[in-house]
């Protein structure tokens, strides 16, 4: 079987990699997005799926293009290779009906939800951030719709309490390039099944402001927030961002007229804020400019006590 592969960040370097060493398939291209300059003195960086086409050390055809569905050139290109199937893993672009219907098989995508739930780009955050227990990989027949195709397979995954967005994408990912051999060894079995849209919801892209910690919001929800967006969620302290990077729900009350105060010190963990309903304990956070702490570094650095507010 034919492939070429659409994808961009590290969740579809597993699914590339599986294809690449599986004697079924033969990827004769990899599409990604363009290289980005990041860090310090802002260097050029390829995505990581790009880095993983060239360390697989094969003359990989790469390409990569801002609009991929103006790009003449490489949608000539793709049409002349005359590939079976093309895969897409978190590309980043949305297809056009002219490249979905190029491959003889069509596009096949590995969406990191069990749909039709959380459909859109941010599928595993906001399913930490909503509580959920349980997530999963879908395997999809694409249409037009932005993640509305049909599907194909399904595997189910636990979302365990110490999970973070790290960690779970990273089971996810083992787990979608599992799901993607199998569902294209047996593709001419696979009845495809409709998705029922009155069942589905949406993962939008996340925005700086979902990054903001509210302390009117419940405990369990913060702590939610804090490992669905690690480490990028933040309070104001002092005038200056902090960032809140590991927390742990304490369900009992101090007072609730002292909302985003410190209300608790615990000798060697770190504090404990009065939120919405419950207490957090702040484990882990990182000051503006400043590295990691811990959050009892940062009580014996800042002097804190109870009564300090972070509102």
């Amino acid at each position: 079987m034919r492939v070429v592969f659409f994808g961009t960040p590290d969740f579809a370097v597993p699914s590339l990699n599986r294809l690449l060493n599986e004697p079924d398939f033969e990827v004769v291209g990899v599409i990604s997005q363009p290289d980005t300059r990041r860090g310090r003195g802002s260097q050029v960086s390829p995505p990581p799926v790009k880095a993983a086409a060239i360390a697989a050390n094969l003359d990989l055809k790469i390409w990569q293009s801002e609009r991929l569905k103006k790009d003449q050139q490489i949608l000539t290109e793709l049409n002349d290779l005359a590939a079976d199937v093309f895969v897409v893993v978190a590309y980043g672009q949305i297809l056009s009906r002219k490249i979905l219907k190029m491959p003889k098989y069509g596009c096949i995508n590995v969406h990191g939800s069990l749909l039709p739930r959380y459909r859109g780009a941010a599928p595993i955050q906001w399913a930490i951030a909503n509580g959920e227990s349980t997530t999963g990989i879908t395997t999809m027949q694409m249409d037009i719709g932005i993640d509305t195709g049909a599907m194909l397979l399904k595997r189910e995954l636990p979302i365990l309490p110490e999970d973070n967005i790290h960690s779970l994408s990273t089971k996810l990912a083992n787990l979608g390039a599992d799901l993607l051999i199998e569902t294209l060894r047996h593709l001419s079995d696979i009845r495809p099944e409709a998705q029922d849209d009155r069942q589905s919801s949406y993962a939008p892209m996340i925005a700086a402001e979902d990054y903001v910690l509210d302390w009117t919001q419940e405990a369990i929800a913060l702590h939610n927030r804090i490992r669905a967006f690690h480490p990028n969620c933040y309070t104001d302290f002092h005038g200056q961002r902090l960032k809140i990077t590991q927390t742990e729900v304490i369900p009992e009350n101090k007072n609730l007229d002292s909302i985003g105060k410190i209300v608790e010190i615990y000798r060697g963990k770190g504090f404990a804020l009065q939120t919405g309903n419950g207490l957090l304990l702040l484990k882990e956070l990182q000051p503006a400019g400043k590295k990691l702490q811990s959050g009892w570094d940062f009580v014996n650095g800042m002097r804190l006590a109870i009564g300090t507010s972070l509102v």
